[in-house]
C-alpha cells in the first residue's frame, strides 16, 4: 500500500499489467483490456496498492499527450483523403445523434446542457485501437468495409481535438456572459481552422523537411528525445495560449508524420510506443472505482447493453443512409459499437470543468471500460445472428444459444452445475460443523 508512487509500486504495476495484457491476448482480446483490468485491480478501488491521486493523474496526462502524438504521427492523411467525405459525414452524424439522444434523456432527467453535451461527446466516439484489432481478427483490414471503418475512426480522432477544447472551456463558460461565449466560439473556430489548414497543406505537398532533420538523421540516441521534446513543446505552447495541451501534441504528431523523418520517427519511437499505450490504459484502470461497479453492477450492465445496441443500429443506419451497402454498413457498424478510449479523456475533462459530478464520472468510466471488454464478443454474436438470419426460427433460449455458440452453452451449463454443487456441498459442511459445535 503506497501513499506515493515508488519504484516498487511502479515495477509492480508494469509487471502485472504485462501479465494481464499477455493473458488477454491469449484469449484473443486486445492487450489494452488487460492494462485496464490491471489498473482496476491494483488501484484505489481494488487492492489499493497505489493510492496517490497525484501520481495517477500524472500517468494519465502523460499517456494522453504521448498517445495523441503517436496517433497524429501515424495518421496517413493522403490515404484518408480517399474516403474523407463519407468518413467526416459519418463521424459528424454520429456525434449529432449521440448529442441529440443525451440531450433528450437530459431533458427528462433534469440534466444541465453541459452534462448532456459531455455525455454526448463521450458516447459518439469509438475505439481506434480495438477497431483495428477486430478488423484484423475477422480479415477485413484491406476490404472496402475495413477502409471505410478506418476512415470513420480517423475522422473521430480528428474530432477529439475540438471536443476537448469545448469541454475544457465549459468550466469558465458556466454562468458567463455572451462575451465569454463568443470567446469560446472564437477559440473553437481557431482550433478547427488551424487543424484543417495544417491537414490541407500537408496533403497537397510533398513531405516537409524539418530544420533539424539533417542533424539528427544519423543520431539514434538523440532523435527519439527530439521527437518527444517536439511533442511537449507544442503541447506547452498550446496550453499557454488557452487551447488544450492535447491539441498541441496531436498537431505536433501530424506535422512530424508528414515530414521526411516520419519513417525514422516511427521506427525510433516503436520501442516505447507499447509503453505509452500501457501507461494510458493502466492509468484509466487506476481511476476506476471497483466498489462503485459492484454496487451498481446491474445499472452498468444495462447501460452497456443499451449503448452497444444503440450504437450498432445508429452506425449501420448512418452508413446505409450515406449509400453504403448493408453488408459493409453492418461490419463497420459492429466494429464501431464500443465507446472509444478517448472518451475517458473527455469524461475526465468534463469532471474537471464541473460539467459532470464524481458519480457520473465513475459511471462513465465503468461503462466505457466494460464496452471495450465485451466489444469483441458483441461482434462475434452479432455476426452469427446475421449469418443465421435466413433460416432462423426461435425455438427457445437454449437452442438459440447453442446455434450461436456450438458447445459453449452446454459447457456453461455444466460449469454452473459444477459450481452450484460445490457451493451446496460447502454450505452443507458448514452447517454440519455449526450443528456439531452447538
Amino acid at each position: 500500500m503506497h501513499d506515493v508512487l515508488t519504484l516498487n509500486s511502479v515495477t509492480l504495476l508494469i509487471v502485472i499489467a504485462l501479465g494481464c495484457g499477455f493473458a488477454l491476448m491469449r484469449l484473443r482480446q486486445p492487450a489494452i483490456v488487460g492494462y485496464i483490468l490491471a489498473g482496476v485491480v491494483l488501484g484505489p478501488g481494488g487492492l489499493g496498492l497505489v493510492h496517490s491521486a497525484e501520481g495517477i493523474d500524472l500517468f494519465a496526462e502523460l499517456g494522453v499527450l504521448l498517445l495523441l502524438f503517436l496517433i497524429g504521427m501515424e495518421l496517413n492523411l493522403k490515404a484518408f483523403r480517399n474516403v474523407f467525405q463519407i468518413a467526416l459525414l459519418c463521424a459528424g452524424l454520429q456525434s449529432a445523434v449521440a448529442i441529440g439522444l443525451t440531450r433528450g434523456a437530459g431533458s427528462l432527467l433534469g440534466w444541465s446542457f453541459e452534462r448532456s453535451l459531455v455525455l454526448g461527446f463521450v458516447l459518439s466516439l469509438s475505439s481506434t485501437a480495438v477497431g483495428i484489432k477486430m478488423l484484423a481478427e475477422i480479415g477485413e483490414t484491406r476490404t472496402h468495409a475495413g477502409r471505410l471503418t478506418m476512415g470513420v475512426l480517423i475522422a473521430q480522432d480528428l474530432l477529439i481535438i475540438p471536443m476537448l477544447v469545448v469541454v475544457q472551456s465549459l468550466g469558465s463558460a458556466r454562468g458567463a456572459d455572451m462575451g465569454l461565449d463568443l470567446f469560446l466560439a472564437l477559440k473553437l473556430f481557431a482550433a478547427v481552422s488551424v487543424l484543417a489548414g495544417v491537414a490541407v497543406i500537408l496533403t497537397r505537398r510533398e513531405r516537409v523537411e524539418l530544420p533539424w532533420s539533417r542533424y539528427l538523421r544519423h543520431q539514434p540516441d538523440l532523435a527519439p528525445l527530439a521527437n518527444i521534446a517536439f511533442c511537449f513543446v507544442f503541447a506547452a505552447v498550446s496550453g499557454y495560449v488557452g487551447l488544450s495541451p492535447s491539441y498541441g501534441a496531436f498537431l505536433a504528431g501530424l506535422i512530424l508524420g508528414a515530414s521526411t523523418d516520419r519513417r525514422a520517427a516511427i521506427l525510433f519511437t516503436a520501442p516505447v510506443q507499447s509503453l505509452f499505450l500501457m501507461i494510458f490504459f493502466l492509468s484509466i484502470g487506476l481511476l476506476i472505482d471497483l466498489s462503485f461497479i459492484l454496487e451498481n453492477i446491474w445499472v452498468v450492465l444495462l447501460l452497456v447493453f443499451v449503448i452497444l445496441v444503440a450504437k450498432t443500429a445508429t452506425n449501420i443506419g448512418i452508413l446505409h443512409f450515406l449509400r453504403e451497402s448493408w453488408d459493409n454498413a453492418f461490419i463497420a457498424g459492429l466494429v464501431m459499437a464500443q465507446i472509444g478510449e478517448f472518451s475517458f479523456v473527455l469524461a475526465k475533462a468534463g469532471l474537471g470543468a464541473g460539467a459532470i459530478d464524481r458519480e457520473t464520472y465513475q459511471l462513465a468510466l465503468s461503462v466505457i471500460a466494460l464496452s471495450l471488454i465485451v466489444s469483441p464478443f458483441w461482434l462475434v454474436t452479432a455476426r452469427r445472428i446475421h449469418g443465421l438470419r435466413q433460416n432462423f426460427q426461435f425455438t427457445g433460449v437454449a437452442s438459440t444459444a447453442e446455434r450461436l455458440y456450438p458447445g459453449a452453452y452446454a459447457f456453461g451449463q455444466r460449469s454452473i452445475a459444477m459450481l452450484s454443487s460445490i457451493f451446496t456441498a460447502a454450505m452443507a459442511r458448514w452447517r454440519g460443523r455449526s450443528g456439531g459445535q452447538s
